[in-house]
């Protein structure tokens, strides 16, 4: 199993969320956050002062996944969430040792589904 973390843009939430339910898979957790990256944010003027806003609202989308979805979810969610602009995002993968349903005693990938 893999936990898959998408930080992206907000407006990329639905369309992504759609694509993923269309594949199956379930159980996300979304996370409304700021950060930056490359785009550095904004400047602004407020009374008559120069202020930099350096944190974009982005979006945080978390997965576990079966490692036989890994690959056709990262495809998924880079094939939505592109536009070639900076601030398209990222996304992180790393190893999840084990999964437990609390109601059922499930482990491992039965617990995902």
């Amino acid at each position: 199993m893999k936990r898959i973390e998408a930080y992206l843009r907000p407006d990329m939430f639905e369309p992504i969320r759609d694509a993923l339910k269309a594949m199956d898979i379930n159980g996300l957790s979304i996370s409304q956050i700021m950060g930056c990256g490359q785009q550095m944010g904004w400047k602004e003027y407020v009374r008559g002062s120069e202020v930099e806003y350096n944190f974009l609202p982005k979006v945080k989308i978390e997965a576990i996944v079966p490692d036989s979805k890994v690959e056709s979810t990262i495809e998924k969610i880079i094939q939505v969430a592109y536009t070639g602009e900076v601030g398209d995002g990222k996304i992180f993968i790393s190893d999840v040792i084990d999964a437990i349903r609390i109601r059922t005693g499930e482990r491992g990938d039965a617990a995902l589904s």
